[in-house]
């Protein structure tokens, strides 16, 4: 595993336009840190500071850090497809093949990639949180501190669900530009197929069903944590209420979607003359 995994790092800091979206990856949610320290004046009346707010305390910080940086993954998902593509122009593939790595070797060491990335994703965001959180937080407490933290796993099972089917999108392709435009595609065939389920049945049906899809299902492991801290600052507003937990059957589903997803690059890789 750490041969292949330390392959294909070579890859890609050898590259530098991977390099580059690496590290704005890995910058980019540290602007959650600016969010804490953002003073907003209104009208000059007073001045609204957020981390005066209590949205930073423990254990909420988990819930409202790993949603802000799930959003932040489109920057990784280019890395991923160009890791692909580049494999493809510039012949790699073969030359990787021909040098005795086997198609199986070949998907696994872009997999581990995937999962390291994300490993090293998820810690940064739990360090962030805990600094962010120690800092602001009334709650320090240990058993309050560590409440949550399913949050953490919930995204790096959504990070690497969403990678591994940037891998799919990549093998099927061949092309960074298309395995994108693949994303953009499913995004709206997921919506359309919505559509004609609340049109032949209900809503309620269509919305279950839709929650095993394979974008939705990455979605709905981290729902949005606004309406949870409307209900923090209003509790005798019963019509705030939602579910806003990590819950294991949807973590269930993105794991099925991404052993699908890595198992389909193999498949179509063996089966794919080079």
């Amino acid at each position: 595993m750490l041969r292949l995994l330390n392959l294909e790092l070579q890859k890609l800091l050898l590259n530098k336009t991977s390099k580059v979206l690496i590290f704005i990856s890995f910058i980019l949610p540290f602007f959650i840190i600016l969010l804490s320290s953002l003073k907003i004046n209104v009208f000059g009346f007073f001045t609204l500071e957020l981390g005066e707010l209590g949205i930073f305390n423990f254990p909420i910080i988990w819930h409202l850090t790993t949603f802000f940086a799930a959003q932040f993954k489109f920057f990784f998902a280019i890395v991923v497809v160009s890791m692909i593509g580049n494999e493809y122009s510039n012949k790699t593939i073969k030359q990787n093949l021909i040098d005795g790595l086997s198609k199986k070797e070949f998907i696994l060491s872009k997999f581990y990639t995937i999962v390291f990335f994300s490993l090293v994703s998820s810690l940064l965001i739990c360090l962030l949180s805990l600094c962010i959180g120690l800092y602001y937080s009334s709650y320090t407490e240990a058993s309050i501190i560590f409440q949550e933290t399913e949050f953490l796993l919930a995204y790096f099972i959504k990070l690497m669900g969403f990678f591994s089917l940037c891998l799919f999108f990549g093998i099927l392709a061949k092309r960074s530009a298309f395995a994108l435009a693949f994303l953009f595609i499913l995004f709206i065939l997921e919506w359309i197929t919505f559509g004609l389920i609340t049109w032949k049945f209900n809503a309620d049906i269509a919305e279950k069903i839709q929650n095993f899809f394979p974008l939705k299902s990455m979605h709905k492991l981290i729902d949005q944590p606004f309406q949870r801290i409307a209900m923090s600052k209003f509790p005798d507003k019963e019509t705030l209420a939602y579910d806003y937990a990590v819950h294991w059957h949807e973590i269930a589903i993105v794991m099925g979607w991404t052993a699908l997803f890595v198992f389909l690059s193999y498949r179509l890789l063996k089966h794919r003359d080079l």
